[in-house]
């Protein structure tokens, strides 16, 4: 990924979206807290992305966008980390709703947010993102269908008060090719009809 994003900015490569599933493991932030990581159940690798200490395994849908937003892409003008940002949250929430699940913004918590009866908010998406540059690089957490256990080791986000769900917490039986499709097309709603390929990267 850092190798594609620097490639990208020596205009040596072409920009891309990779869709991939991580193992179980955590990754740090760059405002990671030490004392976030309640139980290193699994690997732990430092991550340069924005945001705090999030999972990834089996039944998270990655994607990783490597954009170079030196231009405008789709509503999102060039160089506006801001607008990219929410273009991203739009993105997650578009594609939640084919499934007919009600993603939300909340002020000052980055992600997308579902009411979960009984629970109150639950993130269901997170997003930690990195620019050298103007050139993008990690991007985007959906949980499909992950163990919710497995969010246990660490304090999500740094934030205590609010938990995790997925599409299958909330009942729904969403498959990958289904999650990967609704992806591809709500895509190039938000980023624009030119957008990049969406492709399957490889896990790390």
């Amino acid at each position: 990924m850092e190798a594609r994003s620097a490639a990208i900015q020596r205009g040596e490569a072409a920009e891309c979206v990779w869709l991939l599933e991580h193992p179980p493991l955590y990754t740090a932030g760059v405002s990671a807290r030490a004392e976030d990581l309640l139980v290193p159940r699994f690997p732990v690798f430092k991550s340069g992305r924005g945001g705090q200490w999030t999972y990834h395994g089996p039944g998270q849908r990655i994607a990783y966008l490597m954009l170079d937003l030196r231009r405008p892409h789709g509503a999102v003008p060039a160089r506006d980390v801001h607008a990219f940002v929410e273009a991203l949250e739009t993105w997650i929430i578009r594609t939640l709703a084919r499934f007919g699940v009600q993603g939300e913004r909340r002020e000052g918590r980055v992600g997308v947010w579902v009411a979960v009866p009984g629970r109150g908010e639950c993130k269901i998406a997170a997003l930690g993102v990195r620019l050298s540059r103007f050139v993008s690089s990690h991007g985007i957490a959906i949980n499909r269908d992950p163990d919710l256990s497995h969010f246990g080791g660490i304090v999500p986000c740094g934030l205590t008060q609010y938990g995790v769900t997925s599409l299958a917490d909330l009942g729904l039986a969403v498959s990958a090719e289904a999650l990967d499709e609704a992806l591809r097309e709500t895509f190039a709603e938000v980023f624009g009809a030119s957008s990049p390929p969406i492709t399957e990267g490889r896990p790390g």
